[in-house]
C-alpha cells in the first residue's frame, strides 16, 4: 500500500477508510413505475430519501468523501447533495430552514464527487467506474438498496474491524436455502455473529443445490485498491457484465478476504415489500407517528379478512 504520493506505507492503525463508493446508476426497474422518473434512491422512507440514510451511516462510520456512480439520467442524486438550489431560497423566505437541518449536517461533513457508469454492466464494473476518485487507498462500497438497523452502524462495525486487522471484508448474512441463489455466496466457516471469518471463495448467485453455504454477502464491503487491478484482469460474464463477486472470490482465494456477519437488521428498499416493510418499521421510530401507526395496524388487521 503506498501513500498518495508514492510512498509505501504499512497497513496499520495510521491507514483511515476516508472514502466510500456508492454505486447508484441503476435505472430501479423492480420499483417502477414509481422510478420511472425519480431515482429509486431518493424514494422516501418516511420521509427523507433513502439515500440519506445511507450517508448517516458513513458520517457515524467516519467517512470524509463520497463517490457517486450514477448514470447521467441520474444526476438528481447529485443535485440532492449539493448545496444551495430554489428550495434553499423559498425555506429561507420563510424562515423554515430547520427543516434541512439533517441533509445540511449531511452536507457539512461529507464531500460529494460523481463518476458515470454509462451502460448497466455489473457491481464490479460500477466499482472500477470510481477508480480514479478512489485513488490508492483502502476504501468502503456500500450498496443503496440495503439499509442495515443495528446499535452500531453496520460500516463502522466493519471499519472498526479494518483498524484492527487489515484486510478486505465483505458483510454477510445467512439466507434461506431457497433464496441462495439470488445472492453472491460465500464459502467458508461460519462461526458467531460480529465474529469475522475467512473466506474461502464466493460463487455468484449459484445453481440451487449447489451453495457452498448459507452466507450471503450485503451490501457492505471494505476493499482495497488492488481491487481494481483484479477487475480489469477479469472477464466479462454470460451476461456480459464484470461481476464484483468474481473480483472478491481472486482476493479470497489469496487468503486476503474475510466474511463478516454483522449485527444488525438489514431491509431491501430496493424491491417493493422490504421499500413497504421499512416504511413502516422506520416510521415507528418517530414519537408523533409510532402511536397512530400502531393503532392503524391494530385496526388493518381487525377488519381484514382473508381473500
Amino acid at each position: 500500500m503506498q501513500d498518495g504520493d508514492g510512498r509505501p506505507r504499512t497497513p496499520g492503525r495510521d491507514v483511515k477508510i476516508r472514502k466510500a463508493l456508492i454505486p447508484a446508476a441503476g435505472l430501479g426497474t423492480r420499483l417502477l413505475p414509481a422510478t420511472k422518473v425519480v431515482p429509486k434512491e431518493l424514494l422516501p422512507i418516511v420521509h427523507r430519501p433513502a439515500l440519506e440514510y445511507i450517508a448517516d451511516e458513513l458520517v457515524a462510520s467516519g467517512i470524509e468523501e463520497v463517490v457517486l456512480i450514477l448514470h447521467p439520467v441520474k444526476e438528481s442524486i447529485s443535485g440532492h447533495f449539493s448545496p444551495g438550489g430554489p428550495v434553499i431560497h423559498a425555506l429561507a423566505e420563510r424562515g423554515q430552514l430547520s427543516r434541512l437541518d439533517t441533509l445540511n449536517r449531511i452536507l457539512g461533513s461529507l464531500k460529494f464527487t460523481v463518476a458515470y457508469q454509462d451502460e448497466p454492466l455489473g457491481l464490479g464494473h460500477a466499482v472500477w467506474c470510481g477508480k480514479d476518485a478512489i485513488g490508492n487507498e483502502p476504501f468502503a462500497v456500500i450498496l443503496p438498496d440495503d439499509l442495515v438497523r443495528s446499535k452500531v452502524p453496520c460500516l463502522r462495525q466493519m471499519v472498526e474491524l479494518y483498524e484492527q486487522t487489515p484486510a478486505s471484508y465483505v458483510a454477510v448474512e445467512k439466507v434461506p436455502e431457497n433464496r441462495v441463489h439470488l445472492y453472491g455466496i460465500v464459502d467458508g466457516t461460519f462461526e458467531a455473529v460480529q465474529k469475522p471469518f475467512a473466506a474461502k471463495n464466493l460463487v455468484e448467485k449459484p445453481a440451487p443445490g449447489s451453495a457452498p453455504s448459507q452466507q450471503a454477502v450485503i451490501g457492505r464491503y471494505i476493499l482495497g485498491p488492488e481491487i481494481f487491478g483484479i477487475l480489469e484482469g477479469l472477464s466479462k460474464g454470460s451476461l456480459g457484465e464484470l461481476q464484483l463477486t468474481d473480483a472478491l472470490a481472486v482476493v479470497a482465494q489469496k487468503g486476503g478476504l474475510f466474511a463478516y456477519p454483522f449485527e444488525g437488521i438489514r431491509h431491501d428498499v430496493g424491491q417493493p415489500l422490504g421499500f413497504v416493510e421499512a416504511n413502516l418499521i422506520y416510521a415507528m421510530d418517530h414519537s408523533e407517528m409510532a402511536e397512530p401507526l400502531r393503532a392503524l395496524m391494530r385496526e388493518l388487521l381487525q377488519n381484514s379478512s382473508p381473500k
